[in-house]
């Protein structure tokens, strides 16, 4: 596929078919294609839990299950995602990005994370996970990416035996899209901002100009 054509395509999917497994090759593509993602001095402060398993992913969503939500909304949002067959916890290790920074290359020995204007350990994590999400379009599979509750995350961190020192930066979910997957979102309802809606040129408010065809 080409890339222009991953790019338009993707989109998040809530609904996934059941009955639909996905082959391991393509996780373990997906999974391939993250690590190519950038990173902040090449720390790769990632780790990423792969759930397979029926025993697995309902270990998930019970360990997730917030009980915040009211029933209409949890049915509704978690009707076709708790049919995804495969779950991908994406996390980031602000350890590794301290220590990489404390090598001699770098000298911020002190690990001061004021020095750290942005959490990178999550944007690059973030990248990564926008890498599954295009494998995902490539292998004709559907993905979505939402978060772990925050009132659940030592919930799911026992479940899994994650490490205190990894933090959710959030989850993928991958499958076969359902044939009748209609929910798309808020991209059915808001507007997608066109690239003059949002790039300046040379400084903040000089609108941006499309160059001629």
């Amino acid at each position: 596929m080409e890339f222009d054509e991953v790019v338009r395509r993707r989109r998040m999917v809530r609904d996934y078919d059941p009955d639909r497994p996905v082959d391991r090759g393509q996780v373990e593509r997906a999974l391939a294609r993250a690590i190519r993602a950038p990173s902040a001095g090449f720390s790769q402060g990632w780790d990423f839990v792969v759930l397979d398993t029926p025993e697995d992913r309902a270990r998930y969503w019970d360990a997730a299950a917030d009980a915040d939500w009211d029933g209409d909304q949890a049915d509704t949002w978690l009707r076709g995602m708790t049919d995804a067959p495969v779950l991908v916890l994406c996390l980031g290790n602000k350890q590794a990005y301290l220590d990489r920074y404390a090598e001699s290359d770098k000298g911020w020995e002190d690990r001061d994370e004021d020095r750290w204007s942005v959490d990178y350990w999550h944007v690059d994590t973030g990248m990564a996970a926008l890498l599954i999400l295009l494998t995902a379009v490539d292998e004709e599979l559907g993905a979505c990416l939402f978060g772990v509750p925050p009132a659940r995350h030592d919930a799911v961190r026992t479940a899994f035996d994650i490490p205190d020192d990894r933090s959710f930066v959030g989850v993928v979910s991958m499958g076969h899209p359902a044939s009748d997957e209609t929910r798309m979102g808020s991209a059915r309802t808001r507007r997608r901002r066109e690239v003059d809606d949002v790039a300046h040129h040379g400084r903040f408010g000089r609108r941006w100009v499309r160059p001629a065809d």
